[in-house]
């Protein structure tokens, strides 16, 4: 169960406003008016709570489980203990989603601005923004309706943000015009210069980078991860991305839309990704590449060529998976005979 110290459960619902809500079907619609509770794992769900089944490793666990409910694929229905109420849907995971998001919704923003928070005269705040202390807005920036900026925070001169943003303590926004619903996490910069130097004997001079980072609406960026602004084009983050946790996103990149880029993945400037690619932690990918729509690279990965869309790759240097796999098996046979 989620601690109340921390988390605002909403409801109850009855199982079958959880069906409606997450577009799953009841079993048995006789069970309808059940009345649920909370939601739980497999292993702590008891009376009045719903949990679901995602992954077949466990299985047993859903066996075993006395939850009152489960959000189930149709091939595990079959599996469930008997008086066990059940929604069927093709996508468990993505129904548990909605459920867990109406007992636990986002809690609502009351606007204000805190004694200790600077705000430029010149700033512009749209109704209901809520300014925490210490933060900083500078002159000119342009904060939607219904943002929260955390404490600590700073948006700098210029800065743009759509409606109901989240910008959390600590994070330092600069030369960024963000559409709606972008969640930036604690510790987050965005818009610093690009690493850029024209190198030579004489030094290594710096290169004046005059672009911005346009982020698209319902982005999300993870803790102490860092977005360089563009050099002269822009640094894009199409809507619907999704980026962990220390993540370093170089000047000029251009991700598209839907993307999954997870921790300590590293980006070099001017590489283009496009739609729906995911990118596991810890890759590196270096500049000026292009990652098609929908490819997927796997985690520890070193990218020094294009991927096609829809192509999958790892290690290093990467290369299509079953050339991987049949890499690593290769060795392992190599290594095993050694040591005979």
């Amino acid at each position: 169960m989620a601690d109340p110290r921390f988390f605002e459960r909403a409801g109850p619902f009855t199982l079958a406003q959880l069906a409606e809500l997450c577009g799953a079907d009841m079993a048995d619609a006789t069970k309808g008016h059940m009345v649920i509770n909370d939601v739980a794992p497999l292993d702590k769900a008891g009376d009045g709570v719903i949990s679901f089944l995602d992954n077949k490793k466990y299985v047993e666990a859903f066996t075993q489980s006395r939850a009152a409910a489960c959000i189930v694929h149709p091939a595990m229905a079959p599996r469930a203990p008997q008086g066990m109420a059940l929604l069927v849907s093709p996508d468990p995971y993505r129904a548990y989603a909605l459920v867990a998001q109406a007992f636990y919704p986002d809690a609502a923003i009351v606007g204000g601005v805190a004694a200790t928070a600077h705000v430029d005269a010149s700033a512009r705040l749209g109704d209901g923004v809520r300014v925490e202390a210490g933060a900083c807005i500078g002159a000119g920036a342009e904060i939607g309706p219904g943002c929260l900026i955390g404490p600590n925070a700073v948006i700098g001169r210029g800065v743009v943000l759509g409606a109901a943003c989240v910008i959390g303590a600590n994070a330092s926004l600069s030369h960024a015009v963000l559409g709606a619903r972008v969640r930036i996490y604690p510790g987050v910069r965005i818009g610093q210069d690009g690493f850029g130097f024209a190198m030579g004997p004489k030094g290594h001079l710096k290169v004046p980078q005059l672009g911005r980072v346009m982020i698209g609406d319902d982005v999300e960026i993870g803790a102490n991860a860092t977005v360089d602004r563009g050099a002269g084009p822009d640094t894009v983050i199409g809507a619907g991305t999704k980026i962990d946790n220390l993540v370093q996103i170089a000047h000029n990149v251009q991700i598209g839309r839907n993307c999954v880029i997870v921790s300590q993945v590293g980006i070099s400037g001017s590489t283009r990704i496009d739609d729906f690619a995911v990118i596991a932690g810890q890759a590196g990918i270096t500049g000026h590449l292009h990652i098609g729509a929908g490819a997927r690279i796997a985690a520890q990965s070193g990218v020094m060529r294009d991927i096609e869309a829809g192509g999958t790759v790892g290690g290093s240097p990467a290369v299509p998976m079953t050339e991987w796999l049949r890499q690593s098996a290769i060795l392992g046979q190599m290594a095993r005979k050694k040591g005979r």
